[in-house]
């Protein structure tokens, strides 16, 4: 049983690992969060959230946060929590696979007598001295001894929906949590050591599996979109489900940006981060709703991104240089890791974002291609998928 919660970033790993085990003869069902429908060639099954109400914030004053955690967050991680837990029962797995996201996992998993496993696409459950968790306020700085600590914050952050935890107890066959839990018995880390290197301090039951990648199955691309890119030397620039402030004021900086470097854009919406003006419009300019980034990247020269982890890993493995501009969660940590790793600009914080600002750190950005490339040809060696189903087929 694979379960997973969040948007494209944290779903299509967990279809290419469910794709891959069951074409190695496994019986493998996928339960995942709502919003970019249902994969096709899987067993899925919906876990009750759509995430882009949760993300749909009404405002940024403490007030209009806590609101919204009591009127969408807390009922949306309750429905999520408990199919998860109904659906596990129901499939009754030999090892239960999850994102840290799925707080319920454990639970379900204890009930059953099953190994559970968890997956995390960033560091943010398996403390490091070498580096900070990620998600929380001091993702982009190195506290050297003191990192460990800073994983306690979203261990906190979890702590908050144990009263949703307690009540998807109901789902079990017994009706209540078990009394005794459990730790996972492995973990399965879907980074690229290329982006991040395995630190000495992690224990043997941790994977640095390299990133999930479905190569087997090819994303259709609409014409338009292949001719565009067709020839190379263009910016791809997207950010993803961050659909907050202005995104006309985004990209009136990326398109000047870009025509300042004679780069050509492929302008992805998203969810609607970002917005071409009226007054930009040009034939070096294609904005689309959507594009599968594995097919867009290559030959790309530019990627401007907020910085997620599946579109960090999807860049870097193209062997694109970046501009980040993270927003939250996770992104501050990718932003400042790809610039330590020499494949990236310092990230530009979102407020930050104007066509002066972005000039020069396009012109940074491209003078790393050489090294981009670089750590693109050794990403795409990795085999991820493979070392992933390893790790569980020995359990």
């Amino acid at each position: 049983m694979l379960l997973t919660a969040g948007t494209r970033g944290d779903i299509e790993p967990f279809v290419a690992l469910a794709r891959y085990a069951a074409a190695r003869g496994h019986q493998v069902r996928l339960g995942l969060t709502e919003g970019s429908g249902m994969p096709s060639g899987v067993d899925a099954v919906g876990l009750d959230l759509d995430l882009r109400r949760v993300l749909r914030l009404p405002g940024r004053t403490p007030w209009a946060l806590v609101r919204h955690l009591g009127r969408e967050v807390r009922p949306g991680m309750r429905r999520m929590l408990a199919a998860a837990v109904r659906e596990t029962v129901a499939f009754a797995p030999d090892v239960v696979v999850h994102h840290a996201l799925v707080l319920s996992a454990p639970m379900a998993a204890d009930a059953l007598g099953v190994p559970r496993v968890l997956v995390e696409l960033a560091p943010v459950a398996t403390p490091s001295e070498a580096f900070p968790a990620a998600g929380g306020p001091t993702a982009t700085h190195d506290l050297g001894r003191w990192n460990r600590r800073t994983y306690a914050v979203p261990r906190a952050a979890a702590r908050v929906f144990d009263p949703e935890v307690a009540r998807a107890a109901a789902q079990l066959p017994s009706g209540r949590r078990p009394a005794s839990r459990t730790s996972s018995r492995a973990t399965l880390m879907a980074v690229s050591p290329q982006l991040l290197p395995r630190p000495r301090d992690w224990p043997a039951r941790v994977h640095l599996t390299g990133a999930w990648h479905d190569d087997a199955v090819a994303t259709p691309v609409d014409p338009a979109v292949a001719d565009f890119v067709r020839d190379g030397g263009h910016l791809v620039a997207s950010f993803g489900s961050m659909a907050v402030g202005d995104a006309e004021a985004r990209g009136r900086a990326i398109v000047g940006g870009a025509r300042a470097h004679g780069l050509r854009v492929l302008l992805v919406n998203g969810w609607g981060g970002l917005a071409l003006p009226d007054d930009l419009r040009g034939a070096d300019v294609l904005e689309v709703r959507s594009a599968p980034f594995a097919a867009v990247m290559p030959g790309a020269a530019l990627a401007v991104h907020h910085g997620g982890a599946g579109t960090t890993h999807t860049v870097a493995r193209a062997g694109v240089p970046s501009v980040v501009v993270p927003i939250t969660a996770d992104q501050p940590f990718w932003g400042a890791q790809l610039h330590r790793r020499g494949i990236a600009a310092r990230p530009i914080p979102v407020r930050r974002l104007t066509t002066p600002v972005l000039v020069p750190a396009m012109g940074d950005a491209l003078a790393r291609g050489a090294r981009a490339a670089d750590v693109g040809r050794a990403m795409r060696q990795e085999n991820g998928l493979g070392a992933a189903l390893d790790v569980l087929t020995s359990l």
